[in-house]
């Protein structure tokens, strides 16, 4: 089946270089013969609207070019028409792309488009949201929620604000349920992982795998602040051991195990994100994994 491309592009998105990402999208894709439209991305991150284009102009596949909140929004608003899904990376995290091998160049990231392989892709759903790669709760979901109240973005301001929460950083008291295991602990955060990281190739998950029907839980329980940058730093690193067995050894200063959903109770009402995103917290949080969601172009 020949392809055509809706691509789902922010109009002040640029390469290094100045020349307009849009120029470039449409220099390449006419270059390869293919059919295609571009779409500004729109702030509330619902493109329902496109469904009905989708169906009539039998769309094959949906770019999103923009960061991790836009590649989420659009795969979520746009799966069920069932087209495969491709990125262009703009964002500061990045973090399904670079988790799949996608380049962050715009130029190398159009010819994965044009050249990859449309695979299945899990996801998962946070209560009523959903989630294609991380959702954080504790110190990172608050540095999500300083991060997005500055003027300008980027890995410098991310680090900025990450420094500056460190010194107040506080732990939270979870309870958690999962594979007939309870647990409770006290932790600076949780991440429930499907990409394997933060971004910009923070691996805080290194056995996530995007297909495996499987969630990388990290929990980094309470312990001072020295030891606490130390075992991030080795769970990062991929020192700290997968926990395969069961029940879960809570005793560690990284818990980290796999699951396909769990419950989490946030007594503390401990701060929310949703890749990248800093959204309302909740007292409750069901998440449950939603195996081969979507279809996305990887590099070959």
């Amino acid at each position: 089946m020949s392809r055509k491309i809706i691509y789902i592009v922010n109009p002040i998105s640029g390469t290094k270089g100045k020349q307009s990402l849009q120029a470039l999208i449409e220099k390449r894709t006419t270059a390869q013969g293919i059919p295609y439209f571009i779409y500004p991305s729109v702030a509330n991150g619902d493109y329902s609207f496109l469904h009905d284009i989708i169906k009539e102009e039998k769309i094959t596949d949906v770019v999103a070019a923009g960061g991790d909140g836009t590649v989420s929004q659009v795969i979520h608003s746009l799966q069920p028409t069932g087209v495969n899904f491709g990125i262009i990376p703009c964002g500061s995290g990045n973090s399904l792309a670079l988790a799949t091998g996608i380049p962050k160049a715009p130029t190398k990231a159009l010819q994965t488009i044009f050249a990859g392989k449309a695979d299945k892709v899990d996801a998962f759903t946070v209560n009523d949201y959903f989630s294609c790669m991380l959702c954080g709760i504790g110190f990172d979901a608050k540095v999500a929620h300083d991060f997005a109240k500055q003027p300008t973005r980027g890995l410098a301001m991310y680090v900025k604000q990450s420094a500056l929460n460190f010194f107040a950083a506080k732990s939270y008291a979870f309870e958690m349920a999962f594979d007939k295991q309870k647990i409770k602990v006290d932790a600076y955060f949780v991440s429930i992982a499907n990409s394997n990281q933060f971004g910009n190739n923070v691996t805080i998950a290194p056995r996530a795998n995007l297909s495996d029907g499987l969630l990388d839980i990290v929990i980094v329980t309470k312990q001072n602040k020295v030891n606490f940058v130390l075992q991030t730093l080795r769970q990062v690193t991929g020192f700290n051991s997968l926990q395969t067995a069961r029940p879960i050894d809570t005793n560690r200063a990284v818990i980290y195990f796999q699951t396909d959903k769990i419950k989490v109770t946030n007594k503390d009402n401990a701060p929310l994100h949703i890749d990248g995103e800093p959204l309302e917290t909740a007292t409750v949080f069901d998440i449950h994994v939603k195996k081969n969601f979507f279809t996305l172009i990887q590099p070959a």
